[in-house]
């Protein structure tokens, strides 16, 4: 291998006859008075003379080609192999033409590749193109992982990607970027685990209840576990929102989330809303408020002159009166409003417990995974990590005040879909919460991880707060345009971006001080939407087949009309509700695939085994 053309301080072009350059493959230039330079692939071309075209429409330009006959390549005949070569760090004076190339050894670029020790950082996957510097890789770097590649499952061969999650303290957040089918919630779910190996409390909201890890890997050998490092809960389940702990901005912020408020609504919550209130309370002062102003004052004064009422009528509409008194001049229709908004949260079980369980998952150092409806955790989310984030920053306050407080962990936040929960433009229950910890929750020790299909459509303030970011293949160009404005990927990379293989990915980060292509290991857990539905399909169908052959098989051979005879014998075995002309045409298709066999006959037709 060897440079041959125009050279300059920031790439340069490489030709060889026998070696077949690849995207990101890393080459040293054996230039000592530059002190070897080291460099990417970021564009390739291969040249034969049995391609009816010139170097005009190639990489190379005529420089190459005067460069390539005078160091002895036959244009006519020689397979010529050429890459263009962007220098890590800018050469002080152009590189030398004619200069010789080769793979570099793996100490000669540790500084660039590893950061950290598998031990305390996120092996997430595997550098692209590196197999080259395995032979010089050290014990410790290798047989970390497993990959898929081109539909086999092979061991490590290069240099793994370790993210070195200690110095998001200096560059905190990460972004997670990608189109559907890109391998964006694969590259989550595989980060999950690694934070799950090092313990690290973590806060995950679900929405498509697909991140939980209790179903192994099949096809992955010695495929660890991690039962006892997560908890799943369920909002409305297993955890929900105490009530009477909420200040009256929390509920604002609660019930805008099950409906947008007006000036209004709000004004009804500000006056009617008392400190500590529980949910039986208010929605009772609410609800017996409407029916007040329903009934008007002069009825319900009426009514308290009539000596024909009940004790507990009397109560009624006495709370009534002092309710008109206090809060009679607040308008029905806001009021009402108020009233649906409460209900609805309450029945979706918001109100039905606390989060106890959340805060115990988090103090034991494991991930806890939320499952939910986007709206009740767009909801749910705004109290739980205002209530968590408001612990943390109350013990780390306290310390730097040298008071005592309550030791409450650092924490990461991590959501899916997260353009719900921080949407651009306009507001969302936990978008002031997140920006918060977005520009302050370094200090604190809380960071954030946000996974979304259209990082577009995300709050601006959040995605540059974004240190580190993993960039799947993404189509639309809007998409593009804005992951290219907030990450240092090249013109030709972007170029790349719709083309990417699924479980390909950019990783721009501030921590590892440049863009690097990453092949994502294979994860140890399964998702539960991991089978594909076309054959979850078939395999129902055959199921269902089986099932009905088994209730048949008493009756075979079964002739048409003997259908009606049977027919709540078969229902039953069935477990079916059909009538004769559903028993016929199911007959009919099973014949069709071959489990039965159809006999015509002078009397009768009739279904045997075949």
């Amino acid at each position: 291998m060897q440079i041959v053309g125009v050279t300059t301080q920031h790439e340069v072009y490489i030709a060889s006859k026998v070696h077949k350059f690849r995207m990101n493959e890393m080459l040293v230039i054996e230039d000592e008075s530059l002190y070897q330079p080291k460099g990417e692939v970021v564009e390739t071309f291969s040249y034969n003379r049995y391609i009816p075209m010139g170097f005009d429409k190639g990489i190379a330009d005529d420089q190459v080609l005067k460069t390539l006959e005078q160091i002895g390549y036959d244009i006519g005949a020689d397979d010529i192999h050429l890459a263009k070569v962007r220098l890590f760090e800018e050469a002080v004076q152009p590189i030398q033409t004619g200069a010789t190339v080769r793979h570099p050894h793996f100490n000669e670029i540790s500084s660039l590749l590893v950061k950290t020790t598998p031990a305390e950082g996120l092996v997430l996957g595997e550098v692209k193109s590196t197999d080259f510097i395995e032979p010089t890789l050290p014990e410790s770097l290798k047989e970390l992982m497993h990959v898929q590649d081109h539909d086999e499952i092979r061991p490590q061969k290069g240099i793994p990607f370790i993210f070195d999650i200690r110095a998001m303290q200096q560059y905190p957040h990460i972004g997670v970027f990608g189109g559907s089918g890109s391998g964006k919630s694969f590259g989550l779910r595989v980060m999950l685990e690694e934070i799950m190996k090092l313990q690290i409390p973590s806060l995950v909201f679900d929405p498509h209840f697909e991140m939980n890890f209790a179903s192994q890997a099949d096809d992955l050998p010695s495929a660890k576990t991690y039962t006892d490092r997560y908890s799943v809960v369920q909002i409305g389940k297993e955890v929900g929102v105490d009530f009477s702990a909420l200040s009256t901005r929390d509920v604002e912020r609660l019930l805008s989330a099950a409906g947008s408020l007006t000036e209004s609504m709000i004004n009804v919550i500000q006056t009617v809303h008392k400190r500590k209130d529980s949910y039986q309370s208010f929605s009772d002062r609410i609800a017996n408020l409407a029916e007040a102003i329903e009934l008007g004052k002069q009825k319900v004064e009426a009514m308290l002159h009539d000596g024909g009422m009940t004790r507990d009528e009397i109560n009624r509409f006495s709370t009534f009166r002092k309710l008109l008194d206090q809060y009679g001049s607040l308008p029905l229709a806001s009021i009402k409003g108020i009233q649906w908004r409460v209900n609805r949260l309450h029945q979706a079980g918001l109100f039905q417990q606390n989060i106890r369980a959340i805060e115990q998952g988090i103090q034991a150092g494991k991930l806890v995974v939320i499952q939910g409806a986007v709206w009740l955790l767009q909801v749910f989310s705004s109290y739980v990590i205002g209530a968590l984030y408001g612990k943390r920053r109350s013990f780390r306050d306290a310390k730097l005040q040298q008071k005592q407080g309550d030791f409450f962990p650092p924490f990461i936040v991590v959501t899916d879909e997260a353009h719900n929960f921080a949407p651009k433009g306009f507001d969302a229950p936990a978008k002031s919460v997140l920006k918060e910890i977005a520009q302050e929750g370094r200090k604190y020790g809380v960071f954030l991880i946000f996974a979304t299909q259209r990082p577009t459509l995300l709050d601006e303030t959040i995605t540059a707060q974004l240190n580190s970011k993993f960039v799947f293949r993404t189509v639309r160009g809007t998409d593009i345009q804005t992951i290219k404005e907030e990450t240092d990927l090249t013109h030709d990379e972007g170029k790349r971006l719709p083309y990417l293989r699924s479980g390909d990915v950019f990783v721009s980060s501030a921590i590892m001080g440049r863009t690097m292509a990453v092949r994502i290991r294979l994860a140890h857990s399964a998702s539960p939407h991991a089978l594909n539905p076309f054959d979850e399909l078939k395999k129902m169908k055959e199921q269902d087949s089986e099932q009905v052959l088994r209730a048949l098989d008493a009756y075979l051979p079964l002739a048409e009309m003997s259908i009606m005879n049977q027919l709540t014998n078969l229902n039953k075995e069935a477990q079916k509700n059909w009538d004769v002309a559903e028993w016929k045409q199911e007959l009919e298709r099973l014949s069709e695939d071959g489990l039965l066999k159809k006999q015509k006959t002078p009397f009768a037709t009739l279904y045997t085994r075949p």
